[in-house]
Formats: C-alpha cells, sequence, structure tokens
C-alpha cells in the first residue's frame, strides 16, 4: 500500500503536514516526494492573508521518516540514467521546494529520522524532537552515497566532522547527540513532542508573518552567496507595509500587535 502526505489547515494559523507510511516507518516512496514538492508549492503560492504563519512537518504513528522505500530501489537504481531522474527530479526539487517556502516550518520528530527522513527534517526551520529519536543515514550499508544535491541540504545544518561518521560508519546519532552537535533546537520527553511542536508554532502567531518571510528569504540570498546589489535594495520595500507600521505603532502605544494571520 502506497504512502501519503496530507496537509492540514488547523487552528490559530497552525498547519501540520503529515508523513504517512505507517508499515514502513513512514518510508517515503516515489509518490509522496511528488506530493511533498506539490503541497510545498502550494504553501509558497498562498497569498499571505491565507496562508498559515506556520507548518508542523511530522510523521505518523511515533516515527518520523525512515529513508525511502526500498522496495521500490530496484526499479530505478540498477540504471545510471533512471537513477539520476529520481534524485535529481524526484528527491532534489521536493527538498528546494521546502528550502524555498517562505513559511516557518518546524520538525516534529519522533523515532526514526534516517536517511530521506534527515533531509526532509534538514530543511525545517526549526527541530525538536523526541528522547527516543533516531538520526543517520546509514545508506552505506545498502551500497550507494547520498546524492550531491541532497548531501548539500544535509550539510547545511549537520556539521562535517558529524556527516562523515554518519556516511563513512553507516553511525546513527540519538537524540542527546543530535541535541549536542546542533542537528535539533530541543529534546522532550516523547509523549511531549507533538505539544511543544505546536506550541512554538501558535507562538510564531503573535509575530509578524511578514519579518518571518523576509528573513526566511534573506537568510536563503545569504546561503547562496548573496544577497545580490538588487536583493539587498529590494529587502527595504517593507517600509510602507501596513505590517511594519502596526508593530511599530503598537510598541509606542503599549498594546499587542495586530499582525494579519492565515
Amino acid at each position: 500500500m502506497p504512502g501519503s502526505i496530507t496537509l492540514e489547515h488547523g487552528a490559530e494559523g497552525v498547519a501540520r503536514l503529515t508523513l504517512a507510511n505507517p508499515a514502513k516507518l513512514n518510508a517515503i516512496d516515489i509518490a509522496m516526494w511528488r506530493e511533498l514538492q506539490a503541497l510545498m508549492l502550494h504553501l509558497q503560492a498562498l497569498p499571505p492573508a491565507e496562508a498559515p504563519h506556520a507548518v508542523v512537518v511530522c510523521g505518523a504513528g511515533g516515527h518520523f521518516a525512515a529513508g525511502g522505500d526500498i522496495v521500490e530501489f530496484a526499479e530505478f537504481r540498477f540504471e545510471e540514467a533512471t537513477l539520476r531522474d529520481f534524485h535529481e527530479n524526484v528527491v532534489a526539487p521536493a527538498l528546494h521546494a521546502m528550502l524555498a517556502c517562505d513559511i516557518p516550518l518546524i520538525a516534529q520528530i519522533e523515532g526514526n529520522c534516517i536517511g530521506g527522513g534527515l533531509e526532509i527534517a534538514a530543511c525545517c526551520d526549526l527541530r525538536v524532537c523526541g528522547e527516543g529519536s533516531r538520526f543517520g543515514a546509514p545508506i552505506a550499508r545498502l551500497g550507494f552515497p547520498m546524492a550531491p544535491l541532497e548531501l548539500e541540504v544535509v550539510a547545511r545544518v549537520v556539521p562535517e566532522a558529524v556527516l562523515r561518521e554518519m556516511l563513512l560508519e553507516a553511525r546513527l546519532f540519538n537524540a542527546a547527540a543530535a541535541q549536542h552537535h546542533g542537528l535539533v533546537h530541543a529534546v522532550l520527553p516523547d509523549a511531549e513532542v507533538a505539544a511543544h511542536a505546536l506550541a512554538r508554532a501558535r507562538a510564531m502567531g503573535h509575530l509578524s508573518p511578514q519579518a518571518a518571510r523576509i528573513n526566511k528569504r534573506t537568510l536563503r540570498q545569504l546561503a547562496s552567496g548573496g544577497p545580490s546589489e538588487a536583493e539587498r535594495l529590494a529587502h527595504y520595500a517593507y517600509a510602507p507595509s501596513e505590517e511594519h507600521r502596526e508593530g511599530v505603532s503598537a510598541f509606542i502605544e503599549k498594546r499587542t500587535p495586530r499582525f494579519q494571520r492565515g
């Protein structure tokens, strides 16, 4: 039975994106990669007034995601062209759509966060996990390396020394080690992870969605060697916006700002 990815818009402007393939610890099949890309493009295309102010990315049934769906691998991995197509035109576009999304993404990590699951978590802005979580990419046991575009994504958040252990020794890291190395922002008892992720997402609702979007955009520009002169000058286009005026006015008037929410 194929897996699925669902997007639900909840209360207080928080959406939830759920990876579900329970019989396989939420292993991500090709259809799920394509659906992930489509959903992220959908979120990015929403007008700010309709978009959630944060998205919690999680897995169903007590696990985040245990990598790719290995059962599918024999269909494409043993020919160079089909292997390249999978990594370059299926997986990478989904990850890049996550990175390009201006809405804050919070990874709610429980259980296994392995391989493709680690790649998805690496695309999120904040990562919180349970004490029983495990992280890694032990694909050397399967006889193949991590694809370049995916390795580039993971290397944004996993220190090189740790990444070498993950890939060259097929080493898995527990939650405490993941926090020590900066892979996650918080470690909670397993039963408290969902509530903690939701609380952080709701807290973002009291802040400016416009500021979050612009900050994410600027961070992307910096990561790619920018911003260019045009991007740097365009950064200040928010000056006359209602959110900018509201935030400053609320501070002066000693009241809570009323930012527009999706």
